[in-house]
């Protein structure tokens, strides 16, 4: 299996998506003229601007719920992993994924706020409807569809629930058996309660353990301060091959930190649009807005307090023993020379300053980091399986869901990491690979709405959309929306 998944990967994960993924980034930051610098303030104001209701949940609770989704195993497992067989010039490949990135989240969480549903009574959406309705290739839909469905549903789990199982093994020598079964037992509960309970859930966490990681990672910052200079200069030489001592993986720099940086927040994979189609605002450009801070929030705050923590304290592996050796740089590697490549890195670095605080920090923090993130593929997955079962009024579909989805974290938690993660790349790459090129092809109407917005802030309106009014076609539910 492992021999297959690798092959499959290399394939997906060539050198043309990863050309792909920041090509479009690019493309997209100049087509809305870097929206991600002009519109920082209205994304502030937005955070707090919709409000829920019987058919969607507010602004917020969407982005606690898309945080939820890019806030997970790789904000700590996933930046170790990089920074380990990439370098520490990975998380500046990370931080340009973020940049360019915002901007296309932005436009598929528009698209996915232009052309959403309803479905027994809930807003539904993401890149299956636009396609479908926005391309008109409902072939298309369907095959991106059932890839979403495996891979939020079967493949992305595993890795979440193996990092958990990794932490809490590493910090309270916690049977990973056991530590799956708790996951999969408090999973269960909350998502039998409907979507509801899942946004509740992660409005209350989310936040929580955002601040708090950043907070305590801040303050080991802090303690060797004088350090910071020179790790931001080592990232930025190694980031483009100035360093002696990682010539070497200059490619693997890149490979590692675009990898990772799509995993942890998100952008272009498809994901997070189905996420933000669930929120009641007046007007697509709003939650596109929302949705494209929710990627700074990730990669820019959360993955770079993991990657600065790394580096000052210096203690992660590297794949090869000799690596990073060379040079000026040796300082950055020495101590947990015997961690597995994941969460271990990151326990040993706070362990190095808070002795028998750490390891129990990093466990708790990522088991919330984690779970919640399961709980936004479950949603990912129950969207796509409520637009492929739309003309049935059954629910029988995602009860089996919600039991195949158990069943998946307690295999993933006895799984192999490396096995885990490849899955989990695998899956991640297919759903890129057919949402890019779908918001390629259908990018328009989200400019259209852009302009649209930016013209009604103008004249000192609150936007209201219609979609007749700037030519966008089967976007039939704001006929209801906005005409009430």
């Amino acid at each position: 299996m492992e021999e297959i998944i690798g092959v499959l990967n290399g394939i997906v994960w060539s050198n043309a998506l990863i050309a792909l993924c920041l090509g479009t980034g690019l493309y997209f930051s100049i087509r809305t003229r870097f929206l991600q610098v002009r519109h920082i303030r209205e994304m502030f104001r937005l955070l707090f601007d919709g409000k829920s209701s019987e058919s969607g949940v507010s602004s917020f609770q969407a982005l606690a719920m898309s945080l939820a989704g890019r806030v997970g195993t790789g904000n700590i497992a996933g930046v170790a992993t990089a920074i380990a067989f990439g370098g520490p010039g990975a998380m500046f490949w990370m931080w340009m994924v973020a940049f360019l990135g915002a901007s296309t989240a932005f436009v598929e969480a528009t698209l996915a706020q232009i052309y959403k549903e309803k479905h027994l009574g809930q807003f539904r959406g993401g890149p299956a409807f636009y396609i479908e309705r926005g391309l008109g290739v409902k072939w298309f839909g369907i095959l991106f569809a059932i890839v979403s469905v495996i891979s939020a549903g079967l493949l992305l789990p595993g890795v979440q629930a193996n990092s958990v199982a990794d932490g809490l093994n590493n910090a309270f020598q916690m049977d990973t058996k056991v530590s799956g079964l708790i996951v999969a037992a408090i999973f269960g509960a909350i998502v039998f309660g409907g979507v509801k309970r899942i946004a509740k859930f992660t409005e209350f966490v989310v936040p929580i353990m955002a601040i708090g990681y950043i907070l305590i990672v801040l303050v080991i910052i802090a303690i060797d301060y004088d350090q910071l200079p020179g790790v931001v200069s080592l990232v930025f030489r190694s980031a483009f091959n100035m360093e002696a001592g990682f010539g070497a993986v200059f490619g693997l720099a890149i490979q590692w930190g675009v990898k990772r940086g799509i995993y942890s927040n998100e952008a272009g994979q498809g994901t997070a649009p189905h996420i933000a189609a669930a929120a009641n605002v007046s007007h697509p450009t709003k939650q596109g807005l929302v949705q494209s801070f929710s990627v700074y929030i990730d990669t820019l705050l959360v993955c770079s307090a993991t990657g600065f923590m790394l580096l000052i304290t210096g203690k992660y592996n590297v794949q090869n023993p000799g690596f990073g050796t060379d040079g000026g740089a040796e300082f950055l590697y020495h101590g947990a020379q015997n961690v597995s490549v994941g969460p271990g890195f990151t326990q040993s670095a706070m362990d190095s300053v808070f002795p028998g605080f750490g390891s129990y920090f990093v466990a708790i923090a990522l088991f919330f980091f984690a779970f919640t993130t399961i709980l936004a593929y479950y949603y990912i997955a129950e969207t796509n399986i409520s637009y492929l079962t739309r003309n049935l009024s059954s629910p029988i579909y995602n009860h089996i869901l919600k039991v195949v989805m158990m069943v998946v974290i307690m295999y993933g938690s006895i799984n192999q990491a490396k096995l885990a993660w490849d899955i989990g790349d695998l899956g991640v790459g297919l759903m890129a690979w057919f949402n890019i090129i779908a918001i390629l092809l259908l990018q328009k109407p989200a400019l259209l709405a852009l302009k649209d917005y930016e013209r009604q802030k103008k004249e000192g309106k609150d936007p209201v959309f219609d979609p007749e009014d700037i030519g966008v076609k089967n976007a039939h539910i704001w006929n209801t929306i906005n005409k009430k």
